[in-house]
């Protein structure tokens, strides 16, 4: 079961999400997106909570009004966090979590730390917790499913843009020959390197 809200604090708004529990928190690290940005809190026990960013945005992107409704999610989804104040709720991209063998279901690791970011809670805020639950619904999706019909679609995008590309560049290549033959006629076409009758000397031997 995956529970969705969206945070429309913002236009477009955001889509968020979070697992019921930890097995299908484990589905999420292994099936999620690359353009997913994962919020959990820091040190304790929490939900995780994802963020699909729109098309082309990166982590740095995110309004801090969005950022906002992701920490205070993820601080009233922790029965620890829940209860205290000034907490610290950490974020990255998915592509940043580290899974590894050792590591208990739903628990994960960063491949790079650089790249998680820290952001402090001072307290719950009923007025978001409250305007985000009402937007709450729920699924039962088929996580790898999913994932695979967004990666096919992005190969056929990404086709589809090499395929514009090449028409351009073969376009523009068109453009320059014509170009260039332009500018070779122009040379030809010059009057010292054309004679008229008024240049005509009357010397012709053979002229009758």
């Amino acid at each position: 079961m995956v529970f969705y809200f969206i945070s429309n604090v913002v236009s477009p708004p955001y889509t968020l999400y979070m697992g019921f529990d930890k097995n299908e928190n484990e589905e999420l690290i292994r099936w999620g997106w690359p353009e997913d940005v994962w919020f959990h809190v820091d040190k304790l026990s929490s939900a995780h909570v994802y963020l699909r960013l729109h098309p082309g945005e990166t982590i740095d992107d995110i309004p801090q009004a969005v950022i906002d409704d992701c920490v205070q999610l993820v601080k009233a989804n922790s029965i620890q966090g829940n209860k205290q104040n000034n907490l610290d709720v950490v974020y990255t991209m998915w592509a940043n979590l580290k899974k590894t063998a050792s590591m208990d279901v739903g628990q994960v690791g960063f491949h790079k730390e650089k790249d998680v970011k820290k952001v402090r809670v001072e307290k719950r805020i009923n007025e978001i917790v409250n305007r985000l639950n009402k937007t709450k619904t729920e699924e039962q999706p088929d996580f790898r499913a999913l994932r695979e019909e967004r990666d096919k679609k992005e190969r056929e995008d990404q086709r589809r843009l090499q395929q514009e590309q090449k028409l351009k560049e073969k376009e523009e290549e068109k453009r320059k020959q014509e170009q260039a033959e332009i500018r070779s006629y122009g040379t030809y076409m010059k009057s010292e390197n054309m004679q008229s009758n008024r240049d005509y000397d009357g010397s012709d031997d053979d002229f009758m």
